[in-house]
């Protein structure tokens, strides 16, 4: 199948696939498996996690505490750019991959490595991410995707592991497959699968439902810092720190509560339930900075991009050229979005009741309708005749 080393580096999480994948590695191709964990926040248990990969057969087991990373060069230039998949997904397992595609290659390269495997499914948008992060990386390293090749229902899976002696759960699993980060936590088959069913609240960890939410709103006032979200009610506190305590705060109020049908890159209709509460809000926040201090037409231009910007990561296109660009502008476009929103949280729902910045494009003296008016009402009619003149040209010739 291969040459060269016969070392391969997995994506592991801990989970019965990725474990069952050590041994189905080594019997299948005769591959020396190198485990990887990636901590990009919510993670809990890894050295236990990291010790039971060396138990099933791993050569190596590495447990890598990304979490800063992810918030200061993912999550940040996603709240940069107000990202939202079809409006509504923060982009919390989409953000994630190719940051652990690049440590998947890193750890390729310092172990000698020729192959890098994931545990993604042939039906998922997760296999076309890691592929296109690790190809874009290091396309001399060939990628191997088990799940896809295998053909094991879930139950066979188990079968495997227990002929083995691979760990498994010996409680009931959820029914719901949940994946999780410092952004968020995505969550999707069971019960969820019928587009036609609410969502049982034991689909919920993060948000309080909103009927038992506190009974009296709460305020929080986010300070930004060229883009940078910075300060909460005035404390000052490291992004890892801010990300996870608006969450908390947020999710106390059962508000981030995301349920969607998506449209998924690989061509199909996905019902999706997301817990985003600290992503939602900070997005909220930034736009509504934004709104007071980006000139219109940056601020329509933008609009595009982020969109475009949202896509494609999404679409595993984070190291395509053209991100490479739209994060540089987008970066330009912080440089003046700096000043504090306030949010009210309220039984699941979030408004924001006010804001300021020392860069504030608002002049009340040219808004005011009242006295201090500054605002050149002679000029508006010469504006009016010039802004409508090709119309009106148009309208004589008809």
């Amino acid at each position: 199948m291969m040459s060269g080393s016969k070392k391969t580096v997995l994506a592991y999480s801990g989970g019965l696939d990725t474990s069952v994948m050590i041994a189905w590695l080594k019997e299948k191709h005769d591959l020396d498996v190198v485990a990887v964990l990636v901590d990009a926040g919510r993670a809990s248990g890894l050295e236990d996690l990291r010790k039971k990969a060396l138990s099933i057969g791993a050569v190596e087991s590495y447990v890598v505490d990304a979490k800063d990373e992810f918030a200061h060069d993912f999550v940040l230039p996603a709240v940069a750019a107000n990202a939202l998949y079809e409006e509504r997904y923060p982009l919390v397992s989409a953000l994630s991959r190719p940051l652990i595609s690049k440590i998947l290659v890193e750890v390729a390269h310092k172990s000698g490595a020729a192959s890098v495997a994931h545990g993604c499914t042939a039906k998922g948008n997760d296999q076309v991410r890691f592929d296109l992060g690790i190809r874009s990386l290091d396309p001399s390293l060939e990628i191997l995707a088990p799940a896809r090749e295998w053909g094991m229902t879930r139950e066979q899976s188990m079968e495997y592991a227990a002929a083995r002696g691979i760990p498994v759960p010996l409680k009931k699993e959820s029914p719901f497959s949940v994946d999780e980060n410092l952004w968020g936590r995505a969550v999707e088959c069971g019960p969820l699968e019928d587009p036609r069913v609410e969502p049982p609240e034991d689909a919920f960890e993060v948000t309080m439902d909103p009927a038992d939410a506190p009974d009296e709103p709460e305020h929080v006032e986010i300070t930004f810092d060229a883009g940078e979200p910075v300060a909460l009610d005035g404390r000052e506190m490291p992004l890892l720190n801010l990300v996870s305590q608006m969450d908390i705060l947020a999710g106390s109020h059962g508000y981030g509560r995301v349920d969607m049908v998506e449209n998924r890159l690989v061509g199909i209709k996905s019902r999706e339930v997301y817990e985003v509460p600290g992503a939602l809000a900070l997005i909220t926040a930034h736009r509504e900075l934004e709104d007071l201090t980006l000139p219109r037409e940056l601020s329509h231009f933008k609009r595009g991009l982020e969109q475009k910007f949202a896509d494609m990561t999404y679409y595993g296109g984070w190291y395509d050229p053209l991100m490479d660009a739209i994060r540089a502008f987008m970066a330009e476009t912080q440089k003046r979005v700096s000043g504090t929103v306030v949010l009210k949280f309220y039984k699941g729902s979030c408004s924001m009741v006010g804001r300021t910045s020392p860069h504030s494009l608002y002049d009340v003296n040219l808004a005011t309708y009242s006295s201090g008016d500054a605002f050149s009402h002679e000029a508006a009619k010469g504006f009016c005749e010039l802004w409508g003149l090709p119309l009106e040209v148009w309208a004589r010739k008809g």
